[in-house]
């Protein structure tokens, strides 16, 4: 098997290290030092730490993707069982991860979209592309009776975006899972009835 990179080293540790410690906490020199790579090789791969954190924020949207893939747009699934699936998973991975880190899309949205114009306008990519998958799969529900006729999906799935990153947020400040639990049970025993 080949050794990794330097390259993918630093995307890797330095994922990690951004996560655990922000966009402005974490230095060049924190991040190749978790790397375990001399600091020349982050100017060799990397033009600036801005380029740096543009990939590591797709590198992390990879795995959203991939869970938006197995729940939200899972047309094996009933919709809401999907749309259910969607926030356990965020519920699962925030547990796994530790709850002071959150989401690293959210954290960049509080903090890196003011110092980076090229960050924002990804961030607002990635939102647009969640918002997508939900709206796509409450128009399932509608379609399969599970949900008003009348739900206007495009603007409950961006509203359920947002509100899924505050009770995320609040969830971080709390550590714990209180805030994406009560999300959860309002969305089903309210919102979506």
């Amino acid at each position: 098997m080949a050794k990794p990179s330097h390259r993918e080293k630093i995307l890797t540790e330095g994922l990690r290290v951004v996560h655990e410690r922000g966009f402005a906490g974490a230095s060049v020199r924190d991040i190749v030092a978790a790397a375990g790579v001399p600091q020349g090789s982050f100017t060799n791969h990397f033009t600036s730490k801005e380029a740096f954190c543009l990939e590591i924020l797709d590198l992390y949207f990879k795995g959203a993707q991939a869970t938006i893939q197995r729940t939200l747009r899972n047309d094996s699934l009933p919709p809401l069982k999907r749309l259910r699936a969607f926030i356990d998973a965020q519920i699962q991975y925030l547990n796994r991860i530790g709850w002071q880190n959150g989401c690293l899309v959210g954290n960049f949205s509080a903090e890196a979209s003011e110092h980076s114009e090229v960050i924002r306008k990804r961030l607002v990519e990635i939102y647009e592309e969640m918002r997508q998958a939900v709206a796509y799969c409450l128009k399932a529900a509608v379609k399969l009776g599970e949900v008003p006729r009348k739900t206007q999906c495009d603007e409950l799935a961006g509203f359920l975006i947002a509100s899924m990153q505050g009770a995320i947020l609040l969830s971080k400040t709390e550590r714990n899972s209180v805030p994406l639990e009560r999300f959860k049970h309002l969305i089903f025993s309210t919102l979506l009835r």
